[in-house]
């Protein structure tokens, strides 16, 4: 374990150059691996202190030194900012995977000029912060007109069209090319993403948090992707309400096995990889189910119910040493723009985790349903998920948060509901997070 460490992510380059996904995407990947992390949006500053204006001339997004309500937005956001570190610093209960009481916090704006760079990394380092900058440099015009229409403008509500308004809104950002001074002070630790990852330009980096973060931008595709996610076929092991990864799968199992190929081929595409991934490994539980595993290790169910993320089966994994193990799959995922992912249950949720940007208490409680394929497009500011059901049924084998022993007996007690823990108590809040309340009824033919 390392020490504690705070470090500031400081993101420098014009608008639409890709700054606001490179910082949420870091920080969703910071905080899949239990690094407390949050951004500092400079605009959502800007956006407060103006409000009712919009994004095009008269709302310039520049926070250069003769903008008042820009300076004002960078100023604020980094007393906040500093004002967050600390609070992270009081914090008994934050947790990290490698870098235990860690904080990360990404300040996003332009920082275009030394003279504000140098403020902001003397005031960080007054304070006993680390400063990694990453700017973003891009000329491609085409891919900056996609990044305007998809992030600046897609909120547009002014009676303008979609492409007059990217052209007022790079006009805004043309008048600031003459003062922007990209990073080469020999003092600061950077690193440069030019055009998208095609060139890259590393000084400086050293430590722990540092590192991490440039091996994760160096592998990060900012291009549009689709991710699909499915669990295998109904094993013969759900049917019987046992844990484990080496089931022969049930007739219906087989049968979704079987279509799921076609379909995919049919409604995706040839053209994407196939990744299949091993399962949790449940130890000396392998193979049993969980009245048996309450009965034989009683203290352990009931830890693994109070704190299913960090318990480990004996002689197995644990939900965080299967992200730590899943590490090298989110890179390789990072680098596809359309990749299909086959696994079990605990290999989804962590993997939907990642991109939906669940915490470590939510991860082990994301429903991930049989016979279901699961498409994601990841975004600037969130990501989009939908659900594509096949007609073939199956049980369901999902669990709520602490349902404990009671809950178990109560669902053997409970022949209709198939296997344990799917009789689940009114009382009990289920995670998570995003109903679908109409994917039950969808077919792969409205797969598109």
């Amino acid at each position: 374990m390392t020490s504690s460490i705070k470090l500031a992510c400081v993101m420098v380059g014009l608008p639409a150059r890709g700054k606001t996904f490179i910082s949420y995407k870091v920080s969703r990947y910071l905080q899949w691996l239990g690094i407390r992390t949050k951004v500092f949006d400079t605009d959502d500053y800007q956006r407060r202190l103006c409000s009712g204006c919009s994004f095009s001339h008269e709302f310039p997004t520049i926070d250069a030194e003769d903008n008042t309500t820009a300076v004002t937005a960078a100023t604020q956001a980094l007393q906040d900012m500093l004002q967050w570190f600390q609070e992270s610093g009081n914090n008994s209960a934050t947790t990290t995977i490698s870098a235990s009481g860690s904080a990360v916090a990404i300040y996003d704006g332009t920082n275009i000029t030394k003279k504000k760079r140098k403020w902001i990394h003397d005031t960080l380092v007054d304070n006993d912060i680390q400063v990694l900058f990453i700017e973003s440099l891009c000329d491609d015009e085409k891919r900056i007109r996609e990044n305007i229409r998809d992030v600046k403008v897609a909120s547009n509500d002014n009676n303008i069209t979609t492409e007059k308004a990217i052209d007022d809104y790079l006009a805004q950002i043309n008048k600031y090319k003459d003062i922007y001074e990209t990073i080469n002070e020999d003092n600061l630790t950077y690193i440069k993403l030019i055009n998208a990852g095609q060139q890259y330009v590393i000084h400086l980096v050293r430590g722990y948090l540092e590192s991490r973060i440039v091996y994760y931008l160096l592998n990060l595709n900012t291009k549009k992707k689709r991710i699909w996610l499915s669990r295998h076929g109904e094993s013969q092991f759900n049917v019987q309400d046992k844990i484990g990864g080496d089931a022969d799968l049930s007739p219906r199992g087989e049968l979704y096995a079987n279509t799921l190929p076609t379909l995919i081929s049919k409604h995706i595409g040839d053209d994407y990889p196939l990744t299949a991934l091993d399962e949790l490994d449940t130890g000396v539980c392998d193979g049993m189910t969980y009245d048996e595993i309450a009965e034989k290790f009683p203290d352990d169910f009931l830890q693994r119910d109070q704190d299913k993320f960090n318990y480990r089966y004996r002689g197995g994994e644990s939900y965080r040493d299967l992200v730590l193990r899943l590490e090298p799959v989110i890179m390789e995922l990072e680098q596809h723009e359309k990749i299909l992912i086959v696994a079990h249950q605990a290999t989804i949720r962590c993997l939907y985790a990642y991109f939906m940007n669940l915490d470590h208490e939510q991860l082990p409680y994301a429903r991930v349903p049989l016979h279901t394929l699961i498409e994601l497009t990841p975004t600037a500011y969130h990501c989009e998920e939908n659900y594509y059901k096949v007609d073939i049924e199956a049980v369901d084998t999902y669990r709520p948060k602490a349902a404990g022993v009671q809950n178990v007996q109560k669902s053997s007690s409970n022949a209709a509901a198939g296997v344990s823990g799917e009789v689940v108590d009114s009382t009990e809040p289920i995670l998570p997070i995003s109903p679908h309340p109409s994917s039950s009824n969808i077919s792969f033919s409205q797969l598109k």
